[in-house]
């Protein structure tokens, strides 16, 4: 099963930063940003997350949380929250259920060669727990701009 616009997300729990878990069911009552990116500590990933970190405030704002998902272990997300001062908490998600949940391990190629990784992607949950806006494929400059309005449109509307 995976989630679809204006369907209730399935309750997911993984560990979070500060090795705690986390659930979607946890968010309740707020509106969740789920940004998925392939790897910690690589420069596109970490410019993404550093303009959702400087935007923290106007999310939050927007009643908005927001929640970083990889599937580098707790040891490497630790690091890279730290390194970089991430705000918010990122999962590890490395038996790839939260990310099989929102369908974004695809096939990509890197250097001719072929193998299954996260395909970029950010999903807005509204308040109530239902799957509001889905970004796929994403290009990292302007992204968590793009995002931010729409998380704000949300809120407006509720």
């Amino acid at each position: 099963m995976t989630v679809s616009i204006g369907e209730p997300v399935p309750d997911f729990t993984a560990t979070a930063t500060g090795d705690t878990p986390l659930s979607l069911s946890d968010l309740r009552g707020r509106q969740v940003v789920v940004y998925f990116y392939p790897k910690a500590s690589t420069p596109g990933c970490t410019t993404e997350g550093g303009d959702f970190r400087d935007r923290k405030d106007a999310f939050e704002a927007a009643n908005t949380v927001i929640v970083g998902v990889s599937r580098d272990g707790i040891r490497a997300q630790e690091n890279f929250k730290a390194k970089q001062d991430f705000n918010f908490p990122l999962l590890s998600d490395k038996d790839e259920t939260v990310c099989r949940l929102f369908d974004v391990i695809k096939l990509k190629k890197l250097y001719g060669k072929e193998h299954l990784g996260i395909e970029r992607s950010t999903f807005l949950i509204d308040a109530d727990g239902k799957l509001a806006r889905e970004w796929r494929g994403v290009k990292v400059k302007g992204h968590a701009d793009e995002v931010l309005e729409a998380a704000r449109a949300l809120h407006a509307g509720q």
